[in-house]
């Protein structure tokens, strides 16, 4: 009993200290905010052009393009004749933003065509001008075409009116379920997603692994441990440190999902109008920000949620541990680079790996990757957005929880030798000593 309660004093000491800062208290309320205007705001701001219209200078030496050439709100084509004199190259990056030029029939020298400017001529800019002289090249074969005696000129109606509507095709991507059913996805969603909720896992592994050893490495230098471990077992002490530090994140994440859920319910019942919905998106007119909400509320967050829960759960202890292990063994945060860089190494690893398997979620590098336990806490949450076997995750889960548990009692061997230990900084050799001590 005495035990218990030391354990749960170590962890509520642990998780309190922790909630209870500033610090821990502004991020959790701020991150959900920060992340729907991440995720939205580059939407809005791509939307945006620079202040201001740019002047192009057109000379065109055919008389054929300039005229098609409409000015917008951004962009002014002035159209220069053969008796203007004046050196528009003098004029770039004053009042004219760039020069066009067009030296030959397009149709017969599509290269005699060459945009001139100080800056990097914008994408939209170049799309503008090159869909507008490829569509007037168009016509100008099929006129060549009509004109031909060999050419039906019903037929070549035909084929003008086919060019001119073009195709328009759509490819909705449907996904068959376990039970038979077929509903609607999205590749582009659950990329994201998978990528969210992988960052996330990198995120919590690390930080949260760290403020273990930070924790460890405190309490060493200040010898505050010798007097902890005078009434409590060193390996209690150590479950304490990491379920209370653990339950910090379980806390923040908690925290994040209930304000995420109440954002996105508030933004999907703002965007339900079509008032609202133009007023807030403004510009943003070339996004379906109705079907964007409607496939987000179609995932299955619960089990998202709860498998995130579980991988970072697993993630965290197995990590957390590794780094509390090390941690108690040397006497500086310097000491811990020769022993973590490898650790580190592997997450990097685990987080490439992750990020990789996104275009192919079910290619060798993300199935074994999500199985491995040193990766799969990370690579795993990349591939359940997509569909992954039921067999694969519990699997993943086993050999993920199985490893933490063996790593977590050789930590602990560790950790009762190495936190009492101060001068010499041990060898991996010395430290597996450790572990058959009595």
């Amino acid at each position: 009993m005495n035990r218990m309660n030391a354990l749960g004093l170590i962890i509520q000491r642990e998780y309190g200290t922790r909630v209870r800062k500033k610090s821990f208290i502004i991020l959790t309320l701020l991150m959900p905010l920060l992340m729907v205007a991440l995720t939205f705001l580059p939407l809005w701001l791509s939307t945006l052009n620079e202040s201001g219209v740019k002047n192009i200078a057109v000379k065109d030496n055919t008389g054929i393009y300039a005229p098609l050439l409409k000015s917008t709100e951004t962009y002014q084509f002035q159209v220069m004749g053969e008796d203007e004199q004046q050196d528009p190259e003098s004029r770039l990056g004053k009042d004219l933003f760039a020069i066009l030029r067009i030296t030959d029939d397009l149709n017969e020298n599509p290269g005699s065509v060459s945009l001139t400017s100080v800056k990097q001529t914008p994408q939209e800019l170049q799309s503008m001008i090159s869909n507008i002289l490829n569509e007037k090249v168009t016509q100008q074969k099929l006129d060549a075409l009509s004109q031909s005696n060999n050419v039906d000129s019903e037929a070549i109606t035909m084929v003008r009116s086919i060019v001119e509507s073009g195709s328009r095709i759509s490819l909705k991507t449907m996904r068959q379920g376990d039970d038979g059913s077929v509903k609607e996805s999205s590749t582009e969603l659950a990329t994201i997603i998978g990528m969210v909720f992988t960052v996330l896992i990198y995120m919590f592994i690390l930080m949260y692994g760290n403020m273990v050893m930070q924790a460890v490495l405190e309490e060493k230098k200040s010898r505050i441990v010798e007097v902890m471990v005078s009434s409590v077992k060193p390996v209690n002490l150590l479950i304490g440190k990491i379920v209370g530090i653990g339950l910090v994140g379980i806390t923040q994440l908690a925290i994040w999902g209930i304000l995420m859920g109440v954002l996105f319910s508030g933004l999907s019942l703002f965007i339900s109008s079509p008032e609202q919905a133009a007023a807030m998106s403004g510009g943003m007119s070339e996004f379906n920000m109705e079907g964007i909400m409607q496939s987000i509320t179609s995932i299955n967050w619960l089990e998202l949620g709860l498998f995130f829960v579980i991988f970072f759960i697993g993630g965290y202890v197995l990590y957390a541990s590794i780094f509390a292990m090390f941690a108690s063994a040397v006497d500086s945060e310097e000491d811990t680079s020769q022993f973590l860089t490898p650790v580190t190494l592997i997450i990097m690893f685990a987080f490439f790996a992750g990020f990789y398997s996104v275009s192919n979620p079910d290619g060798p590098l993300a199935f074994w990757a999500s199985l491995i336990p040193l990766s799969s806490p990370i690579v795993i949450m990349v591939r359940i957005p997509f569909g992954i076997p039921l067999w694969e995750k519990l699997l993943s889960i086993a050999l993920l929880y199985g490893t933490f548990i063996l790593i977590s009692i050789v930590a602990a061997k560790i950790y009762r030798v190495g936190i009492l230990m101060y001068g010499k900084k041990p060898s991996l050799k010395e430290m597996m000593k450790w572990t058959r001590y009595k």
